[in-house]
């Protein structure tokens, strides 16, 4: 580890995931960073505790699977690259069939740790109420959709842009010894085991179709949370719908979504296949909390509790955390951020997670270790040549930056946020059409095949983008 200088100082505002990872690249380059979290001084909506990364809706990093899935393909990348939320969800994960879960706790801990403990880290407490001091000339603002009304109408001020919003739901959590596993099963669909699994890691609870049929019907009458006048044309993202809303586009609408009963055997009763099925996934490493999957709500605690107790298996859960639904806020991100993620307004500003416009945890923290990147190379007095646009991080970053811009500006539709998907990449020169074998690839062997030669081109783009442009450290 190089000697700290004062002239390298990184100041980065926000310590979720974006944040924590950007000071963690930015430390692991020699420079030095100052990370500010306003909380336990200011909470927000959503936060609990005063731990870095706190994980404040699901506790899942989807899937593991880098050879067939964009969303892992961009864990594997983040290996690579020496991430901290990666190294830290593999040390904390719980069973999640083929998706890397993590315990919250844990994970949370483990961040926190790690950069507390860093030579080049130093984490001051206390929010930053407006733009950062002018002095701060290499600043990553990493403040997450629930960023402080003083800076959010700052940045709104520099910018003159109305931000952009949309709603996010947060799914409830059960007490494991609440749930009757003489009615649920444990069983990962398919069987699939995943990291740290078993083939079966979630708990199932079976619904008949007039369970189901009664479900749906309290769902669409259960009392909603009211929003505010400023709020009622904010739309919802569609990676994290309340079911009640998911319900409201048609009444099957939830059994070919979380409720699908597909590649799973109620052992109680294997002969009648269930018209429904709820899953649940465990949520700390103790195994004794579990979040009900794709359950995301705005309806009010006290007809939660009522219709989700109506659920078999659920009848008498406890809950350690009922569900809710808060207010997301990000930039447009093409029209304001430079290729770098910096402010074209303000340059010294640099933009990371979930504001610019990226969707879920990893897609987040992947941000901010680019920006950490970027920033370390700014403070060192050099420059860093973007990931290739092959890989996921640099598709992703595309699409915040400019990569779908013109495209945008054509159809006349908004910049909105974004999961990694393979969607995202360029195309494949050369699409695969045969077999290891020289058979013909027929149906959906032709859209695995495709996956897996994305998954292969990245990887190996990224590793000669690592050896041309980075010295990456050892994970301490």
């Amino acid at each position: 580890m190089t000697a700290i200088r004062s002239s390298d100082t990184v100041h980065i505002v926000g310590a979720g995931l974006a944040g924590s990872e950007a000071a963690w690249q930015v430390a692991q380059s020699g420079c030095r960073v100052v990370l500010h979290e306003m909380r336990p001084d200011r909470m927000t909506e959503a936060h609990r505790t005063d731990g870095l990364a706190e994980l404040v809706c699901s506790n899942s990093f989807r899937s593991d699977d880098a050879a067939n899935n964009a969303v892992g393909l961009l864990h594997a990348e983040m290996r690579r690259l020496g991430s901290l939320v990666m190294r830290a969800g593999d040390a904390n994960q719980v069973p999640a069939g083929g998706a890397l879960a993590v315990d919250r706790e844990g994970f949370s801990a483990a961040v926190t740790k790690a950069l507390s403990e860093h030579p080049n880290i130093e984490i001051r407490r206390g929010e930053i109420a407006g733009l950062p001091p002018a002095d701060w000339t290499n600043v990553i603002v990493a403040t997450g959709p629930l960023t402080s009304a003083p800076l959010a109408d700052a940045i709104r001020a520099l910018t003159d842009e109305n931000a952009l919003a949309f709603f996010d739901a947060i799914a409830p959590i059960v007490h494991r010894d609440s749930i009757d596993m003489s009615v649920a099963w444990f069983q990962s669909r398919y069987d699939k085991p995943g990291p740290g699994g078993t083939g079966a890691d979630y708990i199932n609870c079976p619904m008949t179709k007039e369970q189901y049929d009664a479900f749906v019907d309290a769902l669409l009458k259960g009392e909603k949370t009211d929003f505010k006048d400023w709020e009622t044309n904010t739309p919802y993202f569609d990676g994290c719908l309340p079911i009640e809303v998911m319900a409201e586009r048609g009444h099957e609408t939830l059994r070919h979504g979380p409720m699908k009963p597909v590649g799973l055997t109620n052992p109680h009763d294997p002969t009648v296949k269930p018209h429904a099925i709820v899953q649940l996934r465990q949520d700390n490493k103790l195994g004794t909390l579990y979040n009900i999957v794709g359950f995301q709500t705005k309806l009010k605690y006290g007809p939660q509790q009522q219709i989700f107790r109506s659920i078999p298996g659920l009848e008498k859960a406890e809950f350690a955390r009922l569900g809710g639904l808060h207010r997301n806020t990000f930039l447009n991100s093409p029209k304001l951020l430079d290729a770098e993620l910096r402010l074209r307004a303000e340059p010294r500003l640099r933009f990371a997670g979930q504001m610019t416009g990226c969707e879920g945890y990893v897609e987040s923290a992947s941000i901010g270790l680019i920006a950490g990147l970027y920033a370390a190379a700014n403070a060192r007095g050099t420059s860093l040549t973007p990931p290739p646009a092959t890989t996921a991080l640099g598709a992703l970053l595309g699409h915040i930056t400019g990569g779908h811009l013109e495209t945008t500006e054509a159809s006349g539709r908004s910049f909105q946020p974004m999961n990694i998907n393979f969607g995202l990449f360029p195309p494949l020169a050369s699409p695969p059409t045969r077999k290891p074998d020289g058979s013909r690839l027929r149906g959906n062997e032709k859209t695995v095949a495709k996956k897996q030669a994305l998954s292969a081109r990245a990887l190996a783009d990224l590793d000669r983008w690592i050896a041309d442009h980075l010295r990456v450290p050892a994970a301490a």
